[in-house]
């Protein structure tokens, strides 16, 4: 990790900037940005899971330039390129309004990532982060993912490291996957085409299932109308590799859908595999996030990155 800190960031170049939302007119803009990282020593170093850092250009309102923001990697740890020189991640172009004085405010660096042509010149740092990755030896174990928004970026990478072109000789039985992925519209659904191909392709290791919330009808195979959460009961592919005795979850996306995942978990076949309770916690109705880690433990098969 930290093969470029902070001090020392390297100078990468832009390879593609691409929208990576499944409608024409989606509610938010979201884009695939792959940056040429060969010749520095972030070069074949990352796995699906950690980060990176961007420096954008400029200061801020006080003068002072603009700190490092991390991004979660979204490529396979043998990069978009197949040799671990492209490495990609999933931004939101952030765009709001101020509370008190009304004013269109913008966010600082997804703008600025999301504004970038090939060929531009970015500062990067990384990686960073150690236990929201894949496990050493994969294939010994089967997953459920859990994703909304933006949240799906290191689920890509990992699934295309599980499921990658052609048969892995060292697979064996293991390395089932569930990604449940959750959006407001269909339209928001990120690498919806991609992930749908690497389903057809994983000889029913992969399913990949989609929950729209705030549309009506969007149900049938694999299909939710509803919350991630929802998933339990309703979707047997995930039912099965929660009692399988081998499952990891990994929950990544916005702060809050982590509580009705651990409900989930705690209600399952295996529950007490998953989740610790304390008695004071009460029942999983009455949970609330500020008892997470307290009243209510993640065991170490569940690994949170929410924000």
């Amino acid at each position: 990790m930290h093969l470029h800190p902070n001090a020392d960031p390297a100078e990468v170049v832009v390879v593609s900037n691409e929208r990576c939302t499944a409608g024409r007119k989606p509610a938010g803009f979201i884009r695939h940005v792959v940056f040429d990282v060969s010749g520095t020593r972030l070069e074949g170093s990352f796995r699906p899971g950690q980060s990176f850092g961007v420096i954008p250009p400029g200061v801020d309102a006080r003068g002072v330039p603009h700190k490092v923001r991390l991004y979660s990697t979204s490529s396979p740890t043998r990069g978009e390129d197949g040799q671990g020189r492209h490495v990609a991640t999933t931004v939101k172009r952030l765009i709001d309004e101020h509370v008190e004085t009304g004013r269109l405010f913008l966010g600082v660096a997804s703008n600025y990532l999301c504004d970038l042509k090939p060929g531009d010149r970015v500062k990067m740092t990384g990686p960073s982060g150690k236990r929201f990755v894949l496990p050493a030896d994969p294939w010994a174990h089967d997953y459920v993912f859990f994703a909304t928004g933006t949240g799906v970026a290191p689920f890509r990478g990992m699934l295309m490291d599980l499921f990658p072109e052609g048969e892995h000789p060292g697979r064996g039985d293991g390395g089932r996957a569930v990604l449940v992925m959750g959006s407001p519209y269909g339209t928001d659904l990120l690498y919806d085409g991609q992930l749908r191909a690497l389903e057809a392709r994983s000889g029913g290791r992969f399913r990949y299932v989609t929950a729209v919330s705030r549309e009506s009808g969007w149900s049938g195979d694999g299909r939710l109308s509803g919350y991630v959460h929802d998933a339990f009961g309703r979707i047997a592919a995930v039912d099965e590799v929660l009692s399988g005795g081998r499952a990891l979850v990994y929950v990544c996306g916005v702060a809050g859908m982590e509580l009705g995942v651990l409900r989930g978990l705690w209600r399952s076949a295996d529950g007490a595999a998953f989740v610790g309770v304390d008695a004071s916690a009460g029942e999983p109705g009455v949970w609330t996030r500020r008892m997470i880690h307290k009243e209510v433990r993640p065991s170490r098969r569940v690994f949170l990155e929410v924000y």
